[in-house]
């Protein structure tokens, strides 16, 4: 008869131990709600003003501006300079993409995509696409 209660007790408290074990393991339901969340910001990262930065002198496009300098590499003082900097940088994009047998296509630079971003976009895209050109049939003429 003691045997047969024991086995019953000896149960119960197995029993107990197993839930209480796997309650302990099991992870809350707090941390189970529980996300990460990552945030990537720009580079680089621009500061929000609400009533902007107008202060004498202030020039959005200078290395120390809030905004910070990102495109004012299409920033230009007039449409020569524009020119001359878009038929540069489309002749050595044209020409790397000729001696790597790449497709001929110059709206595939990040050059010519992001000259919307300044002033005279029209001149500085026209400009690429001519160095471009050039550069392309020079570097394809090497590679053969």
């Amino acid at each position: 008869m003691k045997g047969k209660y024991l086995r019953r007790i000896g149960g119960l408290i197995f029993a107990i131990l197993m839930v209480a074990g796997v309650a302990f393991v099991s992870p809350s339901t707090a941390e189970a709600q529980r996300r990460r969340i990552v945030i990537v910001r720009p580079y680089p990262y621009r500061f929000y003003s609400p009533f902007g930065y107008r202060r004498w002198g202030y020039n959005p496009w200078s290395p120390w501006s809030p905004y910070g300098n990102y495109y004012s590499q299409y920033v230009f003082d007039n449409g020569e300079q524009a020119a001359q900097e878009a038929y540069k940088n489309g002749f050595k994009t044209g020409k790397d993409d000729g001696k790597k047998n790449k497709s001929f296509d110059p709206e595939r630079s990040h050059y010519f995509k992001e000259a919307g971003f300044g002033n005279f976009s029209e001149i500085y895209r026209s400009n690429f696409s001519r160095g471009y050109d050039a550069g392309y049939h020079e570097g394809s003429d090497r590679a053969s």
